[in-house]
C-alpha cells in the first residue's frame, strides 16, 4: 500500500535528487505563526515535514531545540494542538506530514486514539524516538491500522539485528542519525555518515533520510550523494528563533529553505537574516558594530 510519504520518496527518486526534510516544533514561536511556518515550508518546497510535539523532557535534543520547546509550551503548545496544528494547515500544505515525538504524550492520549486523531488530522507518519525497536510491533500495528507510518531512528551504535528489526516494521523512510548526542548544527557532516547509510542500505531498500547537524545546501547535496534525504531541524529552528519577532519570520524561513534547496539567486550565501549568516550588531550612530578579534559571528547551535 502507498502512502504519500512513500509517492513522494518514489517521486525524488524519479526526479534524481535527493529530498528535504524539515523539523520545526508545533507552537514556536506560537501556535499562529507556526501555521504560517509550516505553511511557508510547504511553498519553499521542502519534501517531507516534521513536527515536533513539545514534551517537558526533550532528552535527545540540543539546547536550540530544548529552548524551542519551552516557547511552544508556555504559548500553549501539546500534542492536542499540534494535531489541530497539522489538521488547520492540512489543506494548504501538500508535503506529508510527520509527528515527532517522544512517546510519554502519546501514551498518555492512548495509541490507537492518538492513531485516529492523527489520521483525521492528516498526518502521514509518526516518529516516537524514544520507543524501542523491540517493543514496537503493536505501536506499529496500531498506526496502520490508521494508515500512518511508522518511522524509526537509526545510529552509528544500532546493531544489524536491530536495523533489520526497524527495516520490517518500518514504512515510509527510515531515519539516520548522523552522529551520537543531542541534536545541534554543526559545520560539516559527520565523517561516518555514509557509512551508516551503507549498513542500512545493506538490509533494506526503503529510502533513508540523514540528520543531526545539517544546516547548508552543501551539506544537502553532500548527503544527497548517498541518501535519499537530509533533515535539517537544529538549523531552522535557530532562524525561527532570531526572527521570531520580526514581521519578516515565514519570509526567512521561506528563504532559508530554498537556500538549502539551491533556489537562492544567491546560493553561495545564507540568506539575511538568517541565523546561518547573522546579522552584525548596529550602533546607535547607523555604523555595524566590528566583530570581536577571535570570537567570530554566531552560527547555529
Amino acid at each position: 500500500m502507498t502512502s504519500r510519504i512513500s509517492d513522494t520518496f518514489a517521486r525524488l527518486k524519479a526526479e534524481r535528487r535527493p529530498g528535504l526534510v524539515t523539523y520545526t516544533t508545533a507552537g514556536d514561536p506560537d501556535l499562529p505563526r507556526s501555521a504560517e511556518i509550516l505553511k511557508a515550508l510547504g511553498r519553499a518546497g521542502a519534501d517531507v515535514l516534521e513536527v515536533g510535539v513539545p514534551f517537558s523532557d526533550p532528552l535527545a535534543d540540543g539546547p536550540v531545540i530544548q529552548r524551542a520547546t519551552e516557547r511552544a509550551l508556555a504559548a500553549g503548545g501539546s500534542l492536542r494542538a499540534s494535531l489541530s496544528l497539522v489538521a488547520r494547515v492540512r489543506p494548504q500544505v501538500s508535503a506529508p506530514i510527520i509527528v515527532f515525538s517522544y512517546v510519554n504524550p502519546l501514551m498518555r492520549m492512548g495509541i490507537a486514539e492518538f492513531a485516529r486523531q492523527a489520521a483525521s488530522a492528516g498526518v502521514d507518519g509518526v516518529l516516537a524516538l524514544d520507543l524501542p525497536i523491540e517493543e514496537a510491533e503493536e505501536f506499529r500495528e496500531t498506526l496502520a491500522a490508521s494508515g500512518l507510518d511508522t518511522i524509526f531512528l537509526l545510529s552509528p551504535t544500532t546493531s544489524d539485528v536491530r536495523i533489520k528489526k526497524a527495516a520490517a516494521l518500518g514504512r515510509g523512510f527510515l531515519y539516520g542519525i548522523s552522529r551520537l548526542g543531542v541534536t545541534g548544527a554543526r559545520d560539516q557532516v559527520a565523517s561516518g555518515a555514509e557509512a551508516l547509510v551503507r549498513r542500512i542500505r545493506a538490509h533494506t531498500s526503503m529510502p533513508i533520510a540523514l540528520g543531526f547537524g545539517i544546516s547548508r545546501p552543501e551539506h544537502v547535496a553532500e548527503v544527497g550523494g548517498y541518501a535519499d534525504a537530509a533533515v535539517v531541524g537544529s538549523a531552522l529552528v535557530s532562524l525561527i528563533a532570531q526572527e521570531g519577532g520580526s514581521p519578516e519570520l515565514t519570509a526567512r524561513v521561506e528563504e532559508y529553505v530554498r537556500w538549502l534547496k539551491g533556489d537562492s539567486a544567491r546560493a553561495s550565501s545564507p540568506p539575511e537574516g538568517s541565523a546561518a549568516q547573522p546579522r552584525r550588531r548596529v550602533r546607535a550612530s547607523g555604523s555595524p558594530e566590528p566583530t570581536t578579534p577571535g570570537v567570530g559571528p554566531r552560527r547555529f547551535e
